[in-house]
C-alpha cells in the first residue's frame, strides 16, 4: 500500500482536466454533456409537476369553499 502524499504517479487519483490556453471553450465530453443534459430535463419535469400539483390544490381548494358557501 502507497502513502498517498507520496504518490507522485496519481494512480487511484481522480484528475479533472483543465482547459488548455488554445481551447478556453473546453465543455467535457459527451457523458459530461449527457449529464447535463438529462439534469436539465430531470429539472424541468420536477417544475412541471410542482406546478401540477400546485394548480391541482388550488382547484380543489376553490371547489371546496363553493360547496361550503352553496351549502350554506
Amino acid at each position: 500500500m502507497t502513502d498517498k502524499s507520496s504518490d507522485a504517479g496519481g494512480q487511484g487519483m481522480i484528475v479533472n482536466p483543465k482547459p488548455t490556453v488554445e481551447n478556453q471553450d473546453w465543455d467535457g465530453d459527451d457523458a459530461d454533456r449527457a449529464d447535463r443534459l438529462r439534469f436539465e430535463e430531470e429539472q424541468a419535469m420536477i417544475r412541471e409537476q410542482s406546478e401540477a400539483r400546485a394548480a391541482a390544490k388550488a382547484a380543489a381548494e376553490a371547489k371546496d369553499q363553493k360547496d361550503q358557501k352553496d351549502a350554506s
